[in-house]
């Protein structure tokens, strides 16, 4: 199936331009492992299992080894790694590709958002954010992926106007966080002395962060100088 942000026949320009990379450069290795700091990736979905990581996924919401399976984290899981040439679901940037046994990133699923409801309405119960993004490093990720950021609509009218704009434009990462996403960048891939690990493809990681979804100038922890923040126009 044709994925519009992988290859947007329709609206050329509009996608990633990642296929010349699957062509002549990579679809991804198993050697990079990408904690994904969001909602618990399904585990056994067809389209996923063969990317995720056996051991060492931890759920941050309950504190243990249970992922809950969430809606978003298991979508920016494909986006990432959905495997290639399967003739199943979609293809990730840099899912492998399954045909040639050619595996791409390995997922980490460090959950932090879990989908719960109570007398019939559902939210989204948060776990420990800074322990997520060091549990990555730690479990061997060398990225740590992060779709989400600090929500200031307070009214939940789902635009930010007044106050609401004026708070989320002066907004910043918060301390715990910052000493977390340092961290990362700092120690990933490395053992306890910060010497690089011999089976570890980089010394120190890279930390990305969704630019967010309000169409504002300015969004916390994607502003942050220390990380990638990714957006998209179109």
């Amino acid at each position: 199936a044709e994925a519009w942000d992988m290859l947007n026949t329709g609206h050329p320009g509009f996608d990633i331009n990642v296929v010349p990379v699957w062509k002549y450069y990579t679809t991804g290795s198993s050697d990079v492992t990408v904690a994904v700091v969001d909602g618990g990736i399904d585990l056994t979905h067809e389209d996923l299992s063969w990317s995720c990581a056996t051991a060492g996924n931890f759920n941050f919401v309950d504190n243990n080894n249970a992922i809950y399976p969430q809606s978003h984290g298991t979508h920016v899981a494909g986006t990432i790694a959905a495997a290639g040439n399967n003739s199943k679901g979609m293809a990730g940037v840099a899912g492998g590709n399954y045909a040639a046994g050619k595996r791409g990133v390995t997922l980490l699923s460090c959950q932090i958002f879990k989908t719960v409801t109570n007398y019939g309405q559902s939210y989204d119960k948060t776990g420990d954010i800074p322990a997520a993004i060091k549990w990555g490093a730690d479990h061997g990720a060398v990225i740590s992926q992060n779709s989400w950021g600090y929500n200031y609509d307070s009214n939940g009218d789902g635009v930010l106007t007044g106050s609401e704009l004026q708070t989320a434009l002066r907004a910043s990462v918060t301390s715990s966080d910052k000493v977390a996403i340092d961290y990362f960048i700092k120690y990933a891939g490395c053992d306890n002395d910060g010497n690089q690990l011999p089976d570890s493809p980089m010394k120190g990681g890279l930390v990305v962060f969704a630019a967010g979804n309000d169409g504002i100038a300015n969004s916390a922890p994607a502003n942050y100088s220390e990380v990638i923040a990714v957006g998209a126009i179109n």
